[in-house]
């Protein structure tokens, strides 16, 4: 029997190594070898600053994902706004696949489109600003020309400035918007989405039957979407303990 799972939003980092334990744990338990694949779509780390960093917690985290190559589960990764910025490199460490920031993948049966999702988020507009130029030619280019401690000072006043700007704003300003759903629901002509960001887990159901589950955060709990093969979809979140 095949299984597909889904998560997002977990932004590791060092200094939360609770998120980490529950992650590690999250992979020892459900990653077995009747497991097809898992997908990461976005938002994995708290901030990227470039695959040269060669961080020795980042390492720690690819080398838990490589070793699911031995059991034959694949794993492919969408990024989010948090770490766009990996690469290829950083893919080959973990061996998994980059996807597209928009994929529609065949699940079990059930053509699904995934993504990040913030590009859905179309209320926000001075986020929209900075999500077009971060995913131009450009900026990432220029960005990786320079030295770490230069990425890592602008990554943190970037954060900085987010939480301030998010304090701001109502929240379903930072939330997607029905009009994004239904674009992109007809873009890729399909009746199931699965997509992270809000940190929102809900299944939405809508009356033409078309379906959008949305991933949690891991900030104090384990969120993921597992799929069977029978194309059962469920949307699991449990509290850290």
């Amino acid at each position: 029997m095949g299984k597909t799972y889904f998560i997002a939003d977990l932004h590791l980092t060092e200094h939360r190594t609770d998120i980490t334990a529950a992650f590690f744990a999250f992979l020892d338990h459900h990653m077995t070898a009747d497991v097809d694949a898992l997908y990461i779509l976005g938002d994995f780390f708290e901030v990227w600053i470039g695959d040269d960093e060669r961080d020795p917690y980042a390492l720690s985290i690819a080398q838990k994902l490589r070793s699911l190559s031995h059991l034959g589960i694949q794993v492919f990764f969408i990024h989010g706004n948090r770490d766009f910025l990996i690469k290829q490199a950083f893919a080959d460490e973990c061996q998994m696949t980059l996807l597209p920031e928009q994929a529609v993948i065949n699940l079990y049966g059930t053509p699904t489109v995934i993504l990040h999702g913030d590009e859905m988020c179309t209320q926000d507009e001075a986020y929209q600003k900075f999500r077009k130029k971060s995913r131009g030619w450009w900026w990432p280019r220029l960005m990786l020309a320079m030295p770490l401690w230069y990425r890592r000072r602008v990554a943190e006043n970037a954060r900085r400035k987010s939480i301030e700007n998010q304090k701001g704003k109502p929240l379903e300003i930072l939330d997607v918007t029905e009009e994004a759903v239904v674009e992109m629901f007809a873009k890729h002509g399909v009746d199931n989405m699965i997509h992270g960001h809000t940190h929102r887990p809900k299944v939405h159901t809508y009356q033409d039957g078309k379906v959008r589950t949305v991933l949690g955060d891991w900030y104090s709990q384990s969120s993921y979407i597992v799929v069977d093969d029978s194309g059962k979809q469920q949307l699991l979140c449990h509290p850290f303990e």
